[in-house]
Formats: C-alpha cells, structure tokens, sequence
C-alpha cells in the first residue's frame, strides 16, 4: 500500500501559521475532507483538512510548529 503525503493546502495569503490544536493522531482513520490541524496566524484561524481518506500512519507536526503552504503534516 502506498504511502500519501499530507500537507498544507493553498490557505490564501497564510504563511508560517502555529499549530494551536491536533485534530488527529497516528492510528486514526481518517476520512478525505476531515480536519486534521488548527492553525492559526495574526489573521484568522483555520483547520487544515485531509485531501484523501486512510490511516493516519505518522503526524509531522506538533503544537507550536510552523506551517506554510505544501508544508509536511503527516503520512496516511
């Protein structure tokens, strides 16, 4: 079974945006569109979604983390 990255969408003009809350950890299955992360920058905050479903195999993130567009959430 192949291995999917998740990463940070196109959130518009957001970048290096904290890690305030994980939604997930690994083991979890996870369905396409569910919210993965909460982050927030010094214009809103915002939950990043999984583009594919699957099992949450390892999260790269932790609380306080940087996160930007294409950046590295986790593998499914």
């Amino acid at each position: 079974m192949a291995v999917i990255e998740l990463t940070v969408p196109d959130i518009g003009d957001v970048s290096d945006a904290a890690v305030i809350e994980l939604l997930v950890k690994p083991g979890d299955t996870i369905k396409a569109e569910q919210s993965l992360i909460t982050i927030e920058s010094d214009k809103a905050s915002m939950e990043v979604p999984s583009a594919v479903g699957g099992v949450l195999k390892e999260l790269r993130v932790r609380l306080g983390d940087k996160v930007s567009k294409g950046s590295l959430v986790g593998l499914l």
